[in-house]
């Protein structure tokens, strides 16, 4: 049952978290300087509409639109008939739905306005389209089922609501195909997915010791990883939450990490700062990664954890492994700590955006394929073989010198492995037409295209 406003959402709250607060650093919980009360330093010198974000409280910024309340839903609903996103197709179709949820709230004090702040203050565009709709906890989707499972559905190619999601993480499954035995045209190999610890709510709605809490809880488990996972945690530069490296690391080592891609930084736009993942910044987050630099979890960011496996060339299989055994060992100890992954049989691993829910997976490999990928239905044909192709750069970005970043398009429905094998077999597909086509046998790649 959804708790309703009042002393009975605040209790929840305190008997919840409670636990939490009695781990913390107080020297810096007590300045003004620093959140809860202040901005860190580094937050001060950024922009003002995004500072607006990177305190305690939630985000408000006349400056950018962003004005609708994280903490309450107004009793009339907002205007969103210019929105383009899916909460707000379904909220226009079903504006019922907004009367029934606005003062509806999960046992941890997460109500409708927070989950979908980020979709009012953020119209969009009418060609990118996002969920509009976040959690903040894991209750938040069944408390708001009605809302969430169309939008799920949306996004997710018509995903049922009494559909059951598969979950596989055995390697032994994993297509041992060679992609390119060439060693010429897969750059990099990547499997990411994020996971979230039950018991603490989402980064949209975490509180400042709660994040604290996940922090060590999630580090503790990271440096139990041995082998060729063995690593070591550094904490965004600026951060006092953990007292092994208090302050952090240092803006050099952050650029070198953000150069290469494997590190995130502060929220720079408002789809992530009305969603209230800037809160506390820098606090309680950071990276771990192994010693060869190839496994990286990022801590704190969008969700709890982000975990990275990478390495040069084509062998995925070497990939999934490291991702596979990380999971596992982290998630042993966290079960020791009397926590646990959300899990369920309905929506596999939840996370954050109702995008990522199921596997979370996304296992890609950056390609240099200027000749097939030159062609104007390249992402059609990606997108037949269940696969997404984006610019070296991410989402939506251009292609530089032929060179794509193609991964699964799927991440709910299927499993781990499933979507794996949907990138091999898609990717090895792609790397034998770019051969043919250098042979100068252009026909022959046409005539398997047309049969698709």
């Amino acid at each position: 049952m959804a708790a309703k406003t009042g002393a009975r959402v605040l209790a929840a709250c305190g008997a919840t978290f409670g636990a939490a607060a009695a781990w913390k650093n107080e020297a810096s919980a007590a300045t003004v300087d620093y959140p809860p009360k202040g901005l860190s330093k580094g937050v001060r010198e950024l922009p003002k509409w995004i500072q607006a974000g990177c305190g305690d409280k939630e985000y408000f910024c006349p400056e950018k639109g962003a004005l609708f309340p994280a903490n309450f839903a107004p009793d009339e609903m907002p205007d969103l008939s210019k929105h383009s996103n899916f909460m707000a197709e379904v909220l226009r179709e079903q504006p019922e739905l907004y009367a029934k949820y606005k003062d509806t709230y999960t046992k941890n004090g997460v109500g409708l306005a927070k989950c979908i702040k980020t979709g009012v203050d953020n119209p969009g565009h009418p060609m990118i389209k996002t969920c509009g709709i976040v959690a903040g906890d894991e209750e938040s989707y069944t408390v708001f089922a009605d809302l969430f499972e169309p939008i799920v559905s949306a996004r997710h190619g018509g995903y049922a609501r009494d559909a059951v999601h598969p979950t596989d993480m055995e390697l032994s499954h994993v297509l041992d195909t060679k992609i390119d035995p060439s060693g010429k045209y897969v750059l990099t190999s990547r499997v990411r997915t994020g996971r979230s610890v039950r018991g603490i709510r989402l980064p949209p709605s975490i509180g400042f010791d709660e994040r604290r809490e996940l922090e060590r809880v999630c580090v503790k488990g990271l440096l139990n990883l041995k082998g060729v996972l063995k690593g070591d945690y550094y904490p965004l530069n600026g951060s006092m939450s953990y007292r092994p490296k208090l302050g952090g690391m240092s803006h050099k080592e952050e650029e070198f990490l953000r150069s290469a891609g494997n590190l995130f930084q502060e929220p720079d736009s408002t789809l992530l700062l009305a969603s209230g993942m800037g809160r506390h910044w820098p606090d309680a987050r950071g990276i771990y990664h192994n010693t060869a630099k190839n496994f990286f979890v990022w801590v704190g960011e969008e969700d709890h954890l982000r975990i990275v496996s990478m390495q040069k060339g084509d062998d995925i299989k070497d990939v999934f492994s490291r991702f596979a055994i990380a999971c596992n060992e982290v998630q042993k100890v966290l079960t020791s700590e009397g926590y646990d992954f959300m899990h369920n049989g309905h929506l596999g691993f939840i996370l954050t955006c109702p995008s990522n829910l199921g596997t979370g997976l996304r296992a890609g490999q950056m390609l240099q394929i200027p000749l097939i990928s030159a062609r104007k239905d390249f992402k059609n044909i990606c997108k037949k073989m269940g696969l997404q192709a984006r610019g070296a750069a991410g989402v939506d970005s251009a292609s530089v010198g032929g060179k794509w970043d193609i991964s699964n398009a799927d991440r709910l429905g299927k499993s781990e492995v499933e979507l794996v094998n949907i990138m091999i077999n898609g990717n090895a597909k792609i790397v034998r037409w770019e051969q043919l086509m250098e042979q100068g046998r252009s026909a022959e790649v046409e005539k398997e295209i047309a049969a698709m």
